[in-house]
């Protein structure tokens, strides 16, 4: 089986502090779910924590900065912690990846458009087999468009292009 990692994208306290995203409680069970089985196979978690900036929902040191205690991690489960969309630019997550031996990841978590449409593209582009997790990532409503159809829509143009593997959680295999 092709070696695979489990990426956990900003399920930080911060993302449900002032408005709770679509279908929040329910992603954060499935991704807690992903985790133990995870951890139970022996596949590599690794954590992504962003940091806002001063006076941002995920201002590095704060409360909301703080990975959510539904989904933190264990003892030795590295965090990789960034300042823009994607986990491999300015980061030594690539080559954490490399050193293990991955070749597929697993993804899920938060915002669907920002951070885990980014995260999907950048691990394609770096030659990455990826399985987004379709009920496993979440955002909010916009202006245009609700929470739902943002997700439905990344869901549809990830996988149409080439970019990932659409799995429900139930049906991730590590």
């Amino acid at each position: 089986m092709t070696a695979t990692a489990l990426l956990v994208i900003d399920l930080q306290r911060g993302m449900f502090a002032a408005t709770d995203p679509y279908d929040g409680e329910a992603v954060l069970n499935r991704v807690a779910g992903l985790l133990d089985r995870a951890r139970a196979s022996g596949i590599p978690v690794f954590h992504v924590r962003h940091d806002g900036g001063s006076g941002d929902d995920l201002e590095r040191d704060t409360p909301g900065w703080e990975i959510h205690p539904a989904v933190s991690p264990k003892d030795g489960e590295p965090i990789v912690d960034k300042d823009r969309c994607s986990a491999f630019d300015a980061t030594d997550l690539h080559e954490r990846l490399r050193v293990l031996g991955i070749e597929r990841l697993v993804i899920a978590g938060m915002q669907t458009e920002y951070c885990i449409d980014t995260n999907c593209r950048a691990a394609h582009g770096l030659g990455y087999r990826v399985a987004l997790v379709s009920d496993g990532h979440t955002t909010f409503d916009n202006s245009t468009l609700s929470a739902k159809q943002i997700v439905a829509h990344h869901n549809l143009t990830l996988r149409n292009g080439g970019f990932v593997e659409l799995v429900e959680a139930e049906a991730v295999a590590f």
